[in-house]
């Protein structure tokens, strides 16, 4: 099974910026209007500023595994990115908010060490 979450956004340019700031690369591919990053074997994470989608921007949710919240953390710092305070949940789960320009929440979480 494939995965392509679509992130509605108001800004290409801006987005582009932020999205390739927040995965520490530009897209991996462009097909048409879309920009792709590929997140997982087969997950990518997709920007969209078409007009179809305008009345859906700021309402995309996505929660990625990570397995190190603190570099990706300071690398965002680096580009002025900040976000939610990290929590810890009851299972050791730490878990942060990242909010685009948009308002569009792209969540990390890692896994404790086993």
């Amino acid at each position: 099974m494939d995965l392509y979450s679509i992130v509605p956004v108001s800004d290409r340019a801006t987005a582009l910026e932020w999205f390739g700031a927040f995965f520490g690369r530009p897209a991996d591919e462009i097909i048409g209007e879309e920009y792709l990053w590929q997140v997982g074997k087969s997950a990518w994470v997709v920007v969209d500023d078409r007009d179809v989608r305008a009345d859906r921007v700021g309402g995309a949710m996505i929660t990625l595994g990570v397995t190190d919240l603190d570099d990706i953390l300071t690398r965002l710092a680096a580009h002025g990115i900040g976000h939610d305070p990290v929590e810890t949940y009851s299972n050791g789960v730490r878990h942060v908010v990242v909010l685009d320009p948009d308002g569009n929440s792209l969540s990390l979480a890692e896994a404790p060490a086993r």
